[in-house]
C-alpha cells in the first residue's frame, strides 16, 4: 500500500507535473523540428533576404533612382536595381513567408489549451416523505465550474489537468453541499499516433515546403538576373545596331551623291542611279526597324529594373558597359555538370519532394494501425458544506484512480489503405521525376557549354567576314569610279558590310549571353555575381541510396 503522504501531496504533484510537461513539450517540438528539417526555423524577414555584394560603382545608383532623366547604369547596377525594385520579384519574395505561416499552423497542434465550463440547473420533483407513507415535493439547485488545461505531445501523449467545484442546494437538506476536485488524465497512444516520427510528420512537411519555396525563389531570382543581363546586352546591341545603320545610311547617301555627279559628267549611265537610290531607301527602312527594336528593348529593360521616380517609360537608358570579350578560361564541362547536380534549384526541389514523400509514407503507414490508447486518471476530491472546507478536505486520504485501454479499428480500413497506396505511388513518381530532371539538367548544361564554344568561335569568324566585306566595298567603290563596276555591285557590297558589322557585334553579345545561360543552367550564376539568396545550400540526398520503404 502506498503511503498516505503521497496522496496528501497528489494535487501539488499533479500541477507540477503538468507544468513541467507543458514546458518540455515546447522544447521537444522545436528541437525535433530543427534536427529533422535541417537547422533552426528561420524568421520570415530573414528567409527572403537577398543582397548584392556592394561595389564602388553600385553605390552610385542610389542617387540615380530619384531624379528623372537618363538612367546611367553598369551591369552590376542594373542587377541591383532589379533586386530592389522588380515587381515580379517583390511578389515572389513573399512566398517563403506565406509558406511559413503554414509551418506555424502545424505547430499549433502542440500548443496547450485552457478550457472553462460553468453550468447551473434546477431539478424539481417529488420524493417519499421521511415517514414513508406520503410524498413531498423538493427542489434542488446545482451549479458547477470546471477549468482544465490540455496538452498534446509529439510522443502521442495527451495530458489534461482539471480543477472543478460543484455546489448543490436542495430543499431536502438544511445546508449546501460542495464538492471540489483536482485531477489529471494521461492518455498515451500505443499504436496509431505513437511516437514523434508520425506526430511531427506534418510539421516537418510544412518545413520542407518552406525550404522548397526558398529554392523556387532562388530559381526565379536566377532567371531574373539572367534576364537583366541578357536584356542589357540586347539593348547594347540594339544601340550599336542603330549606330551601324546610321553610318551605313550616311555612306549610301554619299554614294548616291557621287553617282549623280558621275552621271552628270557622263561617266555613268543614268540607269545606275536606281540601284543606289534603292540602297538608300533600304538603309532608311533598316534604320526605322532598328530604332523600333531599340525602343521595345528599352521598355522591357525599364520593366525589369523598375527604377523609382516619375516618368518611368519616358526614361532614356545609357549603358556604361559595352560588349567586350571577357578574359576568362572556361572550366571543363564535367565540372559544370557536377555543379549543376548540387546547385540547380529545380533538382533540390525534387529532392525535397522525395523527402516529403518519405514523411507522407510514415503518416499513411501509421494510419494502417489500430487505435489503441492507454489512459490513467488520478484525482482527489473534497466534500463539505462550504467551498473553503471542501478545498481543505482535498488534502485528506481520499483519492480516485482509473486506468484502462481503448481500442478501435475499422473492419476494412479502405480509406487508410488507399491513402498509403497513393503515398507510395507518389513517392515512386517523385523518384522517377528526379531521375528525369537530373538527365534534363545535364543535357541543358552540356548544350549551354556547346553554345558558349560556338559563339566564341563565331566572334573570330564574324570579324574576318567583316574585314573582307570592308575590303570588297572599298574595291567595288574604286572600280565604280573608273567605270569597271556597277552601282548594283557597290550597293550589294554595302549591304553585305552592314550585315557583317551587325553580325560581329551580335556574335559578341551572343557569347556574353551564352555564358550567362551556362551559369544559370549549372546554378552558379548568383554566386558568380555575389548575390546572396536563400536556397544556396544543396539538399544532402542521393537517389542511389533511396529504397522504397
Amino acid at each position: 500500500m502506498m503511503p498516505s503522504r503521497f496522496f496528501d501531496r497528489l494535487p501539488r504533484i499533479l500541477v507540477h507535473c503538468g507544468l513541467l510537461l507543458v514546458a518540455a513539450s515546447c522544447t521537444l517540438v522545436e528541437e525535433r523540428i530543427d534536427r529533422r528539417a535541417g537547422g533552426p526555423n528561420v524568421p520570415a524577414d530573414t528567409a527572403v533576404h537577398m543582397e548584392l555584394a556592394p561595389t564602388e560603382k553600385s553605390n552610385q545608383i542610389a542617387a540615380q533612382t530619384i531624379p528623372p532623366g537618363a538612367l546611367k547604369v553598369t551591369i552590376t547596377e542594373a542587377i541591383l536595381l532589379c533586386l530592389e525594385n522588380n515587381r515580379s520579384l517583390v511578389v515572389q519574395r513573399l512566398n517563403p513567408s506565406i509558406q511559413q505561416t503554414l509551418e506555424d499552423q502545424e505547430r499549433a497542434d502542440f500548443d496547450p489549451a485552457i478550457n472553462a465550463d460553468v453550468s447551473a440547473g434546477r431539478v424539481k420533483g417529488e420524493n417519499l416523505a421521511r415517514s414513508g407513507s406520503e410524498t413531498e415535493s423538493f427542489t434542488t439547485d446545482a451549479a458547477e465550474g470546471i477549468i482544465s488545461m490540455e496538452q498534446y505531445f509529439p510522443t502521442g501523449t495527451t495530458v489534461a489537468l482539471e480543477a472543478g467545484t460543484q455546489v448543490n442546494d436542495s430543499s431536502l437538506y438544511e445546508d449546501n453541499f460542495y464538492t471540489t476536485r483536482l485531477g489529471m488524465t494521461v492518455t498515451q497512444a500505443l499504436l496509431r499516433g505513437f511516437g514523434t516520427d508520425v506526430n511531427l510528420a506534418r510539421l516537418q512537411q510544412a518545413r520542407l515546403d518552406t525550404r522548397m519555396s526558398e529554392y523556387e525563389l532562388r530559381g526565379f531570382t536566377e532567371f531574373l538576373v539572367a534576364e537583366v543581363e541578357r536584356t542589357y546586352w540586347d539593348y547594347a546591341l540594339a544601340r550599336r545596331q542603330i549606330e551601324i545603320v546610321e553610318e551605313s545610311l550616311k555612306v549610301a547617301r554619299q554614294q548616291l551623291n557621287e553617282t549623280q555627279e558621275l552621271i552628270t559628267v557622263g561617266r555613268l549611265a543614268r540607269a545606275e542611279l536606281a540601284a543606289v537610290q534603292a540602297e538608300v531607301a533600304a538603309q532608311e527602312q533598316a534604320l526605322i526597324e532598328a530604332r523600333a527594336n531599340e525602343e521595345s528593348i528599352r521598355l522591357q529593360f525599364l520593366r525589369l529594373l523598375n527604377p523609382v521616380g516619375p516618368g518611368l517609360w519616358q526614361r532614356e537608358v545609357d549603358l556604361i558597359h559595352q560588349p567586350t570579350l571577357p578574359e576568362i578560361k572556361l572550366e571543363d564541362v564535367e565540372l559544370h555538370v557536377d555543379v549543376s547536380r548540387r546547385m540547380r534549384p529545380i533538382l533540390n526541389e525534387a529532392r525535397l519532394e522525395i523527402l516529403r514523400g518519405d514523411l507522407e509514407l510514415v503518416r499513411t503507414r501509421n494510419g494502417l494501425l489500430p487505435l489503441m490508447d492507454l489512459f490513467i486518471t488520478l484525482g482527489k476530491s473534497g466534500y463539505a458544506n462550504s467551498f473553503g472546507e471542501s478545498v481543505s478536505n482535498i488534502s485528506k486520504d481520499d483519492y480516485d484512480a482509473l486506468g484502462g485501454l481503448s481500442f478501435q479499428y475499422p473492419i476494412f480500413n479502405r480509406n487508410a489503405r488507399a491513402q498509403h497506396r497513393r503515398a507510395l505511388l507518389t513517392w515512386e513518381q517523385s523518384q522517377k521525376a528526379l531521375e528525369n530532371l537530373s538527365q534534363l539538367v545535364e543535357v541543358d548544361v552540356r548544350t549551354a557549354y556547346i553554345e558558349v564554344n560556338r559563339t566564341k568561335q563565331q566572334i573570330a569568324a564574324s570579324s574576318v567576314t567583316r574585314m573582307f566585306d570592308e575590303e570588297k566595298l572599298r574595291t567595288e567603290t574604286e572600280k565604280l569610279r573608273v567605270g569597271k563596276s556597277t552601282s548594283f555591285l557597290v550597293a550589294q557590297a554595302q549591304r553585305d558590310l552592314l550585315v557583317s558589322r551587325i553580325a560581329e557585334v551580335r556574335a559578341l553579345a551572343n557569347y556574353l549571353k551564352a555564358l550567362i545561360d551556362l551559369y544559370r543552367q549549372d546554378g552558379s550564376l548568383l554566386e558568380r555575381r555575389s548575390i546572396s539568396v536563400p536556397g544556396r545550400e544543396p539538399v544532402n540526398f542521393s537517389t542511389s541510396t533511396q529504397e522504397i520503404p
